[in-house]
């Protein structure tokens, strides 16, 4: 629909022109991989504090052309703790890391102030909306991996229609934890920001080898103290990581801008970003120009760990989307798209988010925030910045720092297995709007994810 990575991307007309590639051989104090979130925070904040510090990003591509050009813009405050890091801290240290968590959305908007990077930033919450008995009991229980288990107000079916007027909405759960921003004007302010306090950004520059002290790329080679992987959901494509991170996919299309008539159906006013209760869940925004932009998991995998080039998505995903956007409001059944596209993310083993600093290699890498990433890669570029500086903070005592988790299985097995968890969630979902009770179809699934 257009040429872009994303409608976020279209919508400020198309990515921009390429920054210089590395072309000769380079030493830095800090090379950072990966022009994303995670990168960026991290070498925008290295700037802030240690302005002598030779801080060098490269980028396959061009800065936000992954996941952080193209997702559902939630700066949710939650980061993923997988079954893993569950079982191997204490609830205490948890709590710390989900409360640094939910100051991050805080600190994403103040960041966006200081830095003037217009965003269409909103921190309006988030709304957990339920349409069926099932749903409304699993928003009591937080019994669905993707309902926030960190806090929020239980509303009965008319407070929650009087924030939004999803069909046959019988209740839902808010948390004033998030915010709205467009994903692609965020990450290309993060870039100048970066900039400006002093780092190198060099586009069309991918390592085809990263060691302690070293990146390789087709060109020249960096050297550096300190070597960042900040690579997400595209370090299987990485020698020796196939395993380590599964990339999944998640969706989305966009609609037209609706008039004030629509508007005054929906309501919607306060601009909270939205997610269902269902095992197979959407989420969506209300954007700053008066679309929904909404997103789900329809071709969640692709085998050997691949990955789309610039957003490509199947016909068959658009209209299971459009089915889902039909379900919250059925006057938008025959609304026009303006874009629709694909992004992928980073899951680990566990579905535990991690941050990692080994001080011997100077090798530090984060990632696997299952698809929580907007706030959780700037609460990642804060962490490392105190691990690479060698300060003992608050941050650097969070338990996800130096979490590690086991590798993913060979295939065919992780293929079969994400087909088959999210085949189950799917069934569940049918099952409960069916009979209306919760569905041990889900649990089944739950079990084989291992989250």
């Amino acid at each position: 629909m257009f040429d872009a990575p994303s409608w976020w991307w279209a919508d400020l007309g198309g990515l921009p022109a390429p920054r210089p590639a590395l072309d000769g051989d380079r030493e830095a104090d800090v090379c950072v991989v990966g022009a994303g979130y995670t990168g960026l925070w991290t070498a925008y904040e290295l700037r802030r504090a240690d302005p002598s510090l030779e801080v060098v990003v490269l980028e396959r591509e061009v800065a936000g052309f992954g996941a952080s050009g193209r997702n559902g813009g939630w700066v949710l405050g939650e980061i993923s703790t997988g079954s893993g890091l569950r079982s191997q801290a204490g609830h205490a240290d948890v709590e710390a890391l989900q409360q640094a968590a939910r100051e991050t959305v805080d600190e994403v908007g103040a960041a966006c102030a200081r830095e003037e990077i217009d965003c269409d930033y909103v921190k309006g919450g988030t709304l957990t909306v339920a349409q069926t008995q099932a749903q409304v009991d699993r928003l009591h229980g937080a019994g669905r991996a993707g309902v926030s288990t960190v806090g929020g107000e239980l509303l009965d079916a008319q407070q929650a229609a009087a924030r939004v007027n999803v069909a046959g909405i019988r209740g839902a759960r808010f948390s004033p934890h998030c915010a709205r921003v467009q994903p692609a004007k965020l990450v290309r302010g993060l870039a100048e920001a970066a900039e400006r306090h002093g780092a190198t950004i060099f586009e069309r520059t991918p390592a085809l080898e990263i060691d302690a002290g070293r990146v390789r790329t087709p060109g020249a080679t960096v050297r550096a103290r300190w070597v960042v992987r900040a690579t997400e959901g595209y370090t299987a494509a990485l020698p020796g990581l196939r395993r380590a991170l599964l990339p999944l996919s998640s969706s989305m299309i966009v609609t037209e801008r609706l008039d004030a008539a629509t508007w005054a159906q929906i309501g919607w006013d306060a601009c909270e970003t939205i997610d269902d209760a269902a095992h197979a869940y959407c989420y969506a925004q209300r954007t700053a120009d008066d679309r929904i932009a909404i997103g789900g998991r329809g071709r969640p995998y692709r085998y050997a760990s691949g990955t789309d080039h610039a957003g490509e998505i199947p016909a068959a995903t658009v209209r299971q989307l459009r089915a889902r956007l039909a379900r919250l409001f059925p006057m938008l059944r025959d609304v026009a798209l303006d874009g629709a596209w694909s992004g992928v993310f980073g899951v680990a083993r566990d579905w535990a988010a991690s941050v990692h600093c080994d001080r011997t290699t100077g090798l530090c890498w984060a990632g696997g925030y299952a698809g929580e990433g907007v706030a959780a890669a700037n609460l990642a570029g804060r962490t490392l910045r105190d691990l690479i500086l060698g300060h003992d903070t608050e941050l650097t005592r969070l338990p996800w720092v130096g979490h590690r988790t086991r590798s993913w299985e060979p295939e065919p097995l992780r293929w079969l297995a994400v087909q088959a968890v999210y085949g189950g969630f799917r069934t569940a979902d049918a099952i409960e709007d069916r009979t209306g009770d919760q569905s041990r179809v889900a649990a089944a699934a739950e079990a084989l994810a291992a989250r």
